[in-house]
Parts: structure tokens; sequence; C-alpha cells
């Protein structure tokens, strides 16, 4: 009987970990990017006035355990739209999560990049139901946005606004409490 329980044991921590799903939107247990595996650190639902859902998010890093805005390497926030959002109005609520988390010196100092998010954006048109929507970091290059797999813009430089836009789910002032321990793992 003890050896059938131990080799089950065994069994079950020798089996890969099942996938996140939030809302309906199943998120990979790794991503890639570049050379790097990351791990999923956790998934959640981003929500407005409690009941609105407006997309359901996976974070990706290479450790799960460790700190996931200051660990180096590369990173992934999966974004899966779950309702249609002018990417005006997608970009300008980043933006929007941003400012409670830095101080106004570090905001003028990411006002470039934050133009080049917008623009990027204002060039998608909007962020419809459905949309695959991934923020990575790629050491190599930048901050790079994906929109249904293709690459959307060029890189934005600087790890600096990368951790910058993670604060806006993970920072002291998250955009939404819950979301921030379901990315967070807990």
């Amino acid at each position: 009987m003890a050896t059938r329980l131990l080799i089950a044991l065994m069994l079950a921590c020798a089996l890969p970990l099942q996938a996140a799903e939030v809302a309906g939107v199943k998120f990979d247990d790794t991503a890639r990017i570049g050379q790097s595996e990351l791990r999923l650190s956790g998934a959640g639902l981003r929500k407005r006035f409690v009941f609105v859902e407006v997309y359901a998010m996976g974070l990706y890093v290479g450790d799960p355990k460790a700190d996931r805005i200051a660990q180096d390497g590369a990173k992934r926030v999966a974004i899966r739209m779950l309702r249609d959002v002018d990417a005006d109005a997608f970009a300008k609520a980043l933006i929007d999560g941003m400012r409670p988390n830095h101080d106004e010196a570090t905001m003028q100092g990411l006002e470039p990049r934050i133009a080049e998010l917008n623009a990027i954006m204002a060039a998608v048109g909007q962020a419809k139901k459905g949309m695959a929507i991934d923020l990575d970091w790629d050491p190599a290059a930048g901050t790079r946005v994906t929109i249904d797999g293709k690459q959307a813009g060029k890189p934005i430089a600087g790890e600096d606004f990368y951790r910058a836009l993670l604060r806006i789910w993970l920072g002291p002032k998250p955009v939404q409490d819950d979301l921030k321990q379901s990315l967070l793992g807990g």
C-alpha cells in the first residue's frame, strides 16, 4: 500500500502542470522569447466597475518565485481581450495605471516611450474581443508589442519602461488588487 502511494505521488509530481484558464481563456504553462523559456507566474481577470470583464491576463517570467518586476531576463504579459476596447482608451488605461506607481519625474522620463506605445496602439485602431496582445520584454531588443502573433511597431527601448508597465498590475498601487494576487500565483 505504501509503495503504491509513493509511486502515485511520484507520478503526480512528474506530470506537467496544467495550463491556467481564466474566463474561458487558456494560458499555456510556458512561453518562449528568443532563447528564454518562461513559466506562467499566474493568470487573472481584469474587470471594470466590478462586473465588466475587460481582459484575461497571464504573466510569464523566468522564475515565478522571484520578484516579478526586478528579476532579469525576458518576461511576457499576455493579454486576451474579452470585449472591444478603442485602442486609444486601451493605451490611456495603461498609462493611467502607471501614474499611481511612479513619481512625476519618472513619468516625465517615460513620456517619449509612452508616446511610442500610444502610436503602436493607435495604428492597431481597436483592441477587439478575442485579440491576443503580448507585451514582451526581450533583453536583446526591448519591449515588443505583438498583436495576434504579429509584431506591431518597433521595439521600445529600456527595461525601466517594461518595469513601469509591470507596475500597472504588480506595483504598490495596482489597477486591481485581486488581479495582482492572481498574477503572483496567489
